[in-house]
């Protein structure tokens, strides 16, 4: 019943807060821009040219305090955003398997980057450590690096976005994502041609 409550919950505040389309995703000038997606907790964005992007998403390095790290450092490559927090129970459920994806694709130029909001920086950082988290994470505690995300809903942790080599989104999990739905995913976008 508690899911159930939360999914509906979701789903009003996604829907109060997006524009209507009738699509999942819009592309304005080649920019992604979130849509409800009608309860949808998984959504792909395909053929590759319904893809928007992400032109710019940066932000402070958790483990780095004072160094910058944001999309500009993976040019060319299948990046992994994940929406986390040490506080989420389903994110520490859920960042073993993040890891578990990123070593085994990472020679295949895949990338993962953490978002970490609303959180206490130390105890954010010990959660990483002590996992043996080894993909960088952004310290988001005000939220400001999501403004990148474009209409996205805050709210939703965890969740996941998968970006393909040009940086569009390709696809979004509005919920804990396990490493065998998410691995085959990256496998995909990591063999799609490169943009002529």
């Amino acid at each position: 019943m508690r899911v159930r409550w939360l999914v509906l919950l979701i789903s009003a505040v996604l829907a109060a807060g997006a524009c209507s389309t009738g699509r999942d995703a819009v592309s304005t000038g080649g920019d992604f821009q979130f849509v409800a997606p009608g309860g949808q907790t998984q959504i792909f964005y395909d053929p590759a040219s319904a893809r928007g992007a992400l032109r710019t998403l940066s932000g402070e390095s958790l483990l780095e305090p004072g160094r910058t790290i944001g999309l500009g450092d993976y040019t060319g490559q299948v990046v992994v955003l994940n929406i986390w927090g040490s506080w989420c129970g389903p994110c520490r459920a859920e960042l073993p398997g993040l890891q578990q994806v990123y070593d085994t694709a990472k020679a295949s130029g895949v990338a993962v980057l953490g978002i970490d909001v609303r959180d206490d920086r130390s105890a954010a950082a010990d959660f990483v450590r002590d996992r043996g988290i080894t993909f960088p994470s952004i310290f988001d505690q005000p939220g400001r690096s999501l403004d990148a995300l474009s209409g996205y809903p805050r709210n939703t942790v965890p969740s996941t976005i998968v970006l393909d080599r040009e940086h569009r989104v390709a696809a979004v999990f509005l919920t804990t994502v396990r490493a065998t739905e998410l691995l085959p995913v990256v496998q995909r976008l990591a063999a799609e041609p490169a943009a002529v």
